[in-house]
Parts: structure tokens; C-alpha cells; sequence
């Protein structure tokens, strides 16, 4: 396992990570989560993440339970929940990024995790009903009181970034040291164009979400097929017409994908590997989130880490040819 700076901090995490978001209480409980956590830390991965919206609420508790049963030593790993969309209420205080629901929710959060702190929060988006000071000055009061170490955002603007910077060093507060972006080979102009300037200013760091394009780049939609048991066939996901969507609107891109498997091939390593490895080669992203709900799903995932050597200039011009232009 590689290990990368947090952006300009001086904490370590994998360069690949686990997330939550589509397993933890919507498929699966505390008895797999653990295997899956398991699996991930033999590996090397040492960084996990969750967020309070996340089966609301629940996969914060599954976490939580699964670290401390397979009883790691707390110093040994990283876990980081985001802070916005609330659990569930209807209630306007118990959402945004005021400074009730960042300090109510933080503390909610740590109570689902049965931690006395995680080691990253995140405003998990952008709120334009909240004055920017406010909310810098609540994450700062939430790192005040050892309840987190580091604090960032996530799908935030290069402006609103710059903001919080500028609020920090106005009072003489700590700016936020991560971004939690979508980053993949079709969601890229953000991460690439727009953050670039923040990269040596802020010493900006990224923890990249959606590596896979909610599975597009594994290949296995190949021809618009939906295979059993994966995520376009769970409820809340047919509910979003989120299938139709990704395989239907934006068609074209399962055809890309298939143009990259001789890629794939030619490096020995699978489509979801390849895209994994794409991801982690920016030398700005600090650690690329990725999830499973298979144990075979982590050693996949993990077999992406020497493949990021195998990215030479060339290689990569050759994944450039086949995107072309097709990516926002």
C-alpha cells in the first residue's frame, strides 16, 4: 500500500479507501461490514469514511461497531463522516451548515460512531444559506474541542474554498485541508481545471469519490446489460432513475469503455482496476474512496495499486485518445 499526505497535513492515508455510502444499512450490517473492513485492512488500507446522511445515520453506527469489534488500534486507522444532510429530520436546524447543526450533528455523529473523535469531518456540500464565516468558525470550534483533527469539504467551488481560506487566515483560523470531489475518467474537468490554482496556494488535498462512475468503468454494463446484484437494481436507486440515466442518456460511455479494455488487457489488469489506478496517478489526490459489497470487490480494488506505476505518458495518452472529449 502506497501512503500519501492528507493535502498539506502531515497525517497518512491509503491512497486507496473505503467508503460506506451504497453497503452499510442499505445491504449489509455489522457481521459483513466487518469482513469487508477486514479484508481492506490486511491490505494496507488504513482510511475509511462515512457521513451522517448515510442510511441515515446508520451506516455511522455499523462503522463504528465493525472497528471496534475487530478491535484495531484506534491510532492505526483514519475515519472521517461529513456533515449537512442531516438524518432523516424534516426539521430546517437539523440540516446545512450552521453552527447548531455542525456542532449538534458532529457530536450526533461521534454518538453513531462510539468515538470520542474522528480524524476528518467534512461540510459535505456547499450552503448558500449559511455566511461562509459561520461555518469556518463552527469546524474550528468542533477541532477546538478534539472532537476532530482535520476538517474539509466536499463539492464545494474554487471560490467558495478560496472564501473559507480567506475567512481562516482573516482570523487566524485553520482553512480547510481537503476537498471531497467526484473524480473519474468522465467527471474530471473540476478536479483538473478548476481546483488547480488551490493545489500549490492552499496545498489542497483530495479524497476522490465515484473512481468507478457507479460502475460504468468496470465494464460490467457492457451493452446496456443490468446485471443481478448490482447497485442500479436497489430500490432507492430505481426510484432515481439513476439506471436509465447512466445507461441510456450517456450510452456512449459504456461503448468508451469497451474501447479501454485492450488497454486493460495490455497492462494486465481489469477495466475497474485500470480506472482505479487512473485516479490515484494525480499526484494531487491523497487517497482515492472506493466501495465493495463483495470480498472479491477489495482484492479487485487493491489489484489497482500496481497498476499506477504501469501509467507511463504513453498509456496514458492512449486512455486520453479513447475519451476524447467525452467527460465533463
Amino acid at each position: 500500500m502506497e501512503y500519501r499526505r492528507l493535502g498539506n497535513t502531515g497525517l497518512k492515508v491509503s491512497v486507496l479507501s473505503f467508503g460506506s455510502w451504497v453497503s452499510f444499512g442499505f445491504q449489509y450490517g455489522v457481521a459483513e461490514a466487518k469482513e469487508l473492513i477486514a479484508k481492506c485492512y490486511e491490505g494496507g488500507v488504513n482510511f475509511f469514511d462515512c457521513a451522517e446522511v448515510y442510511a441515515n445515520g446508520q451506516a455511522e453506527e455499523i462503522l463504528g461497531a465493525a472497528l471496534r469489534e475487530l478491535g484495531y488500534p484506534r491510532s492505526d486507522f483514519v475515519v472521517s463522516t461529513k456533515i449537512f444532510f442531516g438524518t432523516g429530520s424534516s426539521a430546517p436546524t437539523a440540516r446545512g451548515l450552521s453552527r447548531k447543526h455542525i456542532i449538534e450533528g458532529a457530536k450526533a455523529s461521534l454518538e453513531r460512531l462510539g468515538m470520542e473523535h474522528v480524524d476528518l469531518i467534512y461540510c459535505h456540500r456547499p450552503d448558500p444559506e449559511t455566511p461562509i464565516e459561520e461555518t469556518v468558525r463552527a469546524m474550528n470550534w468542533v477541532l477546538d474541542q478534539g472532537w476532530a483533527f482535520y476538517w474539509g469539504t466536499s463539492e464545494w467551488s474554487r471560490e467558495q474554498i478560496d472564501e473559507a481560506w480567506a475567512v481562516a487566515d482573516r482570523l487566524g483560523l485553520v482553512g480547510p485541508a481537503v476537498e471531497q470531489p467526484e473524480y473519474n475518467l468522465f467527471h474530471r474537468k473540476r478536479v483538473e481545471e478548476e481546483y488547480a490554482p488551490l493545489y500549490a496556494a492552499r496545498g489542497l488535498g483530495l479524497t476522490t469519490w465515484s473512481p468507478l462512475a457507479s460502475g460504468i468503468l468496470t465494464g460490467k454494463y457492457s451493452g446496456g446489460s443490468m446485471p443481478e446484484g448490482t447497485r442500479f437494481q436497489l430500490e432507492r436507486y430505481k426510484a432515481s432513475h439513476l439506471a436509465e440515466k447512466k445507461l441510456v442518456e450517456k450510452r456512449h460511455q459504456l461503448e468508451l469503455v469497451d474501447q479501454l479494455k485492450p488497454i486493460a488487457d495490455e497492462l494486465g489488469c481489469t477495466l475497474a482496476q485500470l480506472a482505479l489506478a487512473w485516479c490515484a496517478r494525480n499526484p494531487n489526490v491523497s487517497s482515492v474512496i472506493t466501495g465493495a459489497t463483495k470480498l472479491s470487490q477489495v482484492e479487485d480494488n487493491l489489484g489497482a495499486l500496481p497498476i499506477i506505476a504501469k501509467l507511463t505518458p504513453d498509456v496514458v495518452a492512449k486512455i486520453d485518445a479513447v475519451i476524447g472529449e467525452h467527460y465533463e
